[in-house]
């Protein structure tokens, strides 16, 4: 499809191209824009129908969306932002240069842009910040009547209509009733009477990770938000709460990877970018290894006495990085689900003991019969058995411990995954492997 699309714009045969698009969704066609040559990317828009163009510019990324503002007229440009909804209308301000945001709340009317600046003023990562107030609103004394005659009314210019909001006078949120026990009351009854008051919804101020789960616990398509005083002032859609999880684990494995989060996706971020983004974990991993350094240096005579030892280093310290890795992850995610809370930092430090003892075990065995195997000493078998138990069991908790303790200092977990927890692991897993040498070869 995309050779061919490429194909007839080369060949400019732009009413069967025309005749392509309006087959494909929005979504597949802004990934072709990324295909297509950027002084060609207004005349493939052009050949959209309007309301496929509004829904094609809003999937598009930052850069064909500036290229396009740029280069639309103003009625084209007022055509577009009048079919967008507001919250992707205030994203798309917050994201432009300063430049082309003046233009672009120069062609919105003026309640679209006091909208805006209400969506703006909130903090980012808020649930505020990722609203909108575009929303279906009923008052509890409506007839059911009423409410599909407002639903008709106002609904094509709302981002959803499947859950209505029900508040009064003073625009509190009291209920809601979703568009299907409407369609299914008779045309007399009383909103009030088929509402919900049990209502699940977040404040303006809320962190979107917190909102995100609720959508995860209670199965929602949309959450509402209010003020302090329990106003209704927007609500949350599942697509903005799926566009949340996404960048939130975008940066949970760039710093679990040792790197500063990029807002950019990987090609069009600048290799310089992605250097400042990495060099600074590395000078700081770096540097943290001359701890290794240190104890390997003090323990110089012993494997100078038995050099055979420091040939083992490497499966020490990766066996000890990986299982701190492993545990790290786990906990990380238990973090993240709420499944593990700072108060279960003792049930935690058991169950991985208790997985540290039962894997150093095995890996003990294993290892044991193969440096008889190879090396017929039982005296080395036993010290790199113990070692790896030891080694395991430290990892499992230094895996576990630091990632709960980072949550419970209100830093976050990821800081503490693998990269970090290798570091630290490989100067304990040295020592313990050292110090467990002297003791039983009395080196």
């Amino acid at each position: 499809m995309e050779e061919k699309i490429l194909e007839l714009l080369k060949d400019r045969k732009f009413y069967e191209l025309k005749e392509l698009l309006e087959t494909l969704n929005p979504a597949d066609i802004a990934s072709l824009f990324d295909d297509i040559p950027m002084e060609e990317v207004l005349i493939v828009f052009r050949l959209l129908p309007k309301e496929t163009a509004a829904d094609t510019f809003v999937e598009l990324d930052n850069d064909n969306q500036e290229y396009l503002i740029k280069a639309f007229s103003d009625q084209e440009l007022k055509d577009v932002l009048d079919l967008l909804f507001v919250d992707d209308t205030a994203d798309l301000v917050e994201e432009m240069p300063a430049n082309v945001a003046k233009r672009v709340l120069k062609h919105t009317d003026a309640a679209t842009r006091k909208l805006i600046n209400e969506i703006l003023k909130y903090p980012e990562d808020s649930a505020g910040s990722i609203m909108t107030t575009e929303f279906v609103s009923l008052k509890k004394d409506m007839s059911v009547l009423d409410a599909l005659n407002k639903i008709k009314a106002t609904g094509v210019d709302k981002e959803t209509i499947y859950t209505c909001y029900v508040t009064d006078n003073k625009k509190k949120l009291i209920g809601l009733v979703s568009t299907k026990d409407i369609l299914l009351s008779d045309m007399d009854e009383i909103i009030g009477d088929i509402m919900e008051t049990n209502i699940i919804y977040t404040h303006t101020l809320a962190d979107q990770e917190d909102v995100v789960k609720m959508f995860d616990k209670y199965d929602l398509l949309a959450i509402p938000v209010v003020d302090k005083e329990d106003r209704l002032i927007g609500i949350i859609t599942v697509d903005d709460a799926i566009d949340v999880i996404r960048e939130e684990n975008t940066e949970d494995f760039e710093k679990m990877a040792a790197m500063m989060p990029s807002e950019e996706s990987y090609f069009k971020t600048s290799a310089f970018v992605h250097a400042k983004n990495r060099i600074m974990w590395l000078l700081f991993l770096m540097l943290s290894a001359t701890m290794t350094q240190a104890v390997i240096t003090h323990y110089e005579a012993a494997f100078a006495t038995v050099p055979l030892l420091v040939a083992f280093i490497p499966m020490i310290t990766g066996t000890g990085g990986n299982c701190g890795s492993q545990s790290s992850t786990m906990i990380i995610r238990g973090l993240a689900l709420d499944e593990i809370e700072p108060k279960d930092i003792l049930k935690a430090m058991l169950k991985e003991s208790e997985i540290g003892i039962l894997v150093g075990i095995a890996l003990a065995v294993v290892n044991g019969v193969r440096i008889m195997l190879f090396y017929h000493d039982f005296i080395l078998a036993l010290v790199l058995g113990l070692t790896l138990i030891a080694t395991i069991v430290m990892s499992k908790l230094m895996g576990c411990v630091l990632p709960i303790a980072a949550k419970k200092l209100k830093l976050d977990p990821a800081i503490m995954a693998a990269p970090l927890i290798t570091t630290l692991v490989d100067t304990c897993s040295i020592l313990i492997y050292f110090n467990i040498a002297l003791w039983i070869m009395n080196l």
